[in-house]
Parts: structure tokens; sequence; C-alpha cells
């Protein structure tokens, strides 16, 4: 049985998939928004929500203004921010594991992450010794940008360019900015404490604009993602297959790392490094629903966004102090994964 008619055979079972997940999101949001150290209750949290969406300000009576001021602009941009790079990594993570046809590639794989972390790790570093006023966001989102096009430089053999040298391309660079991320680190001295929360992935401090830098982003690379995901189908059987087939690998290969490159690199530039979602979720999709791309990717953005959520609000609700989020998602997904790999 081919592809479609695997597809179309199946049909109802992923339209019923996709609206769980997507139902899923809501009630994380929902359920997680009252929860924190200030503990706000279900009513006031929906007093507050429908003030916001009808401007009608007799609603929010009985409900103190700094209850209202939390909900609205602590917890709100963070569940938002942290459901979309949970769903921005896990559609990188599925994208670079189908372009590279490796099946441990994550959105680190090429080196981006790396890149960002060195832009935002220097400009940490520079706002703090000199004083200046270095947006940590912006310096990331350059240096990543670059690292993507000295990758590529490196890879490119003629006219185009195969997985093999994209990865081995990757992890050179990868070496080098890493070096210079601890070379940052070891001239940072007493405030090497800022570069290292940041590195390890957290959601604290964001705010509104990071939900409006991410959302568009992720959105229109997903869509677009999803809207060339039969040709990476395709592109599965090899380049000379795939061409025999009338698919241009080198350009889907270009498209691809674009897209999953702009993807990892606003996710890292907002809020660090967190691993293992870009690798797990993808694994989990295709182990246990379906290969194609053309279910795998939207169906990733959702579960991506909801187990990345529900781990941020895991993180902020201990008791012993917020945990950054990159360290629960590697200490429980990397077990996880160990699993998986040995049970499938």
């Amino acid at each position: 049985m081919d592809i479609e008619a695997l597809l179309h055979k199946n049909k109802i079972k992923y339209t019923v998939l996709f609206f769980l997940f997507a139902a899923a999101a809501v009630v994380i949001m929902l359920c997680t928004i009252h929860m924190g150290a200030m503990n706000i209750s279900a009513p006031d949290v929906f007093k507050v929500l429908a003030y916001k969406l009808t401007g009608n300000s007799t609603l929010l009576l009985g409900v103190k203004d700094n209850e209202a001021a939390v909900i609205w602009d602590i917890r709100l941009p963070r569940i938002f921010s942290g459901f979309l790079v949970g769903a921005g990594l896990a559609v990188a993570g599925a994208v670079f594991q189908g372009i590279l046809q490796n099946p441990l590639a994550d959105p680190y794989t090429i080196g981006i992450s790396n890149g960002a972390s060195f832009g935002a790790a220097a400009a940490i570093y520079l706002n703090i010794s000199y004083g200046l006023h270095i947006p940590a966001t912006a310096a990331a989102m350059a240096a990543a940008c670059l690292t993507l096009a000295m990758v590529i430089s490196i890879a490119k053999k003629g006219s185009d360019f195969d997985s093999s040298s994209l990865i081995i391309a990757g992890i050179i660079v990868s070496s080098i900015l890493s070096a210079g991320v601890s070379l940052i680190k070891m001239m940072a001295g007493e405030n090497v404490s800022a570069i290292v929360f940041w590195l390890m992935g957290s959601f604290s401090g964001t705010t509104w604009n990071d939900v409006a830098l991410l959302a568009p982003i992720v959105a229109a690379a997903t869509a677009v993602s999803v809207i060339f995901a039969g040709q990476l189908d395709i592109a599965a059987l090899g380049d000379r297959n795939a061409e025999s087939l009338g698919v241009n690998t080198g350009r889907l290969r270009l498209i691809y790392l674009v897209l999953g490159a702009a993807l990892t690199a606003v996710c890292v530039s907002v809020c660090g490094i967190i691993g293992f979602v870009g690798l797990v979720v993808p694994h989990l999709l295709r182990l246990w629903i379906t290969p194609s791309n053309r279910v795998l990717i939207p169906m990733a953005a959702l579960l991506g966004g909801d187990l990345l959520a529900l781990a941020d609000n895991v993180t902020r609700t201990v008791p012993s102090g917020e945990i950054p989020v990159g360290v629960i998602t590697t200490l429980i997904g990397g077990p996880f994964f160990i699993y998986i790999f040995m049970r499938k």
C-alpha cells in the first residue's frame, strides 16, 4: 500500500488525533494559568480574560489589580511562548530529520543553536561589562543567520550540497562556536551566572513582544513545511529516485534548511537552549501514528507545544523555586528517548 492510500485510509484517525492535540493545548493553557506562586482562582482568571476580550471593565469586579497584571502580563505571555517554542522546535526536528535523512537529527544538529547562543552570550557579556544595550534576542537571531550561511558555504560542493556534508559542516561550526561561548563565560567572571541561566533555557521574563516575534515565524514556517511535505516524503527515497520523480532535491533541501534554521533561531533567541523536544516528539509520532510528513509536521507542532507548555508549568510551580525548563526537558527526554530506542 502506497503512502497516498495509507493517508486516505487513516484520514479520520488523523483528523481526530489532530483535534485532540489542539483541544489538549486549550485545556493545558486554561488549567495552568491560575497556577503559580500567586494562587489565583479560576473564576478570577476567566473574569480577566473576558475583560481583555470584550473591554467590559465591570467584569473585573472583585479582581485585584495585581492579580489581573500577573494573569495578563506575566503568565499568559509565558504560556503562549512555551507553546510556540515547543511547536517550533518539534517542527524543526521533523524537518531536519527528514531532509538530512538522519534519525538523530534535531534543531541543533547543524549548529544553529550554538550560533544563537554565541550571539546572545556575547550581547549579555557586552551589556554587563561595558554598559551597552544590545538586545540579546536580536543578537541571537543575527548570529544564527550567519551560522547557517557559514554551514551552507562550507558544505556546498559546486552547485549542490548533500546531507553528510551539512552534518559535518554543522559539527565543525558548532564546535568553534561552543568554544566561543566557553570563552565568553570565562571572560564574564562573576557575571557568568546571567549567561549560564540563559543557556539552560527558561521562559521567565517573556513578554507579549516575544509572543509577537514567535507567532508569525512559527506559523509561517510550519505552513510552508506542510506545503512541501509531499516532496519531503519523496526525498526519503534518496536523491536519485526523488529527482527521477521530479523533485528538485537541492532546492528542497535549501528551503527546509532555511525553515528549520529560522524556527530554531527564533526559539533559541527567546528562551535559550531547550533540548530533546525536537528530537523526541517527531520520533514518537513516527512510531505511534505515521511517518508521512504531511500529517507528522502539523501534529508535531501541536504535541511539541503541549509538552513544553506543560513542562514549563511544572518548572514554575515547584515549591523549591523555579527550575530552567531546559533542565527538565533534558532530564525527562533523555531517559525516555533511551527507552524508545531500546524498545523500537
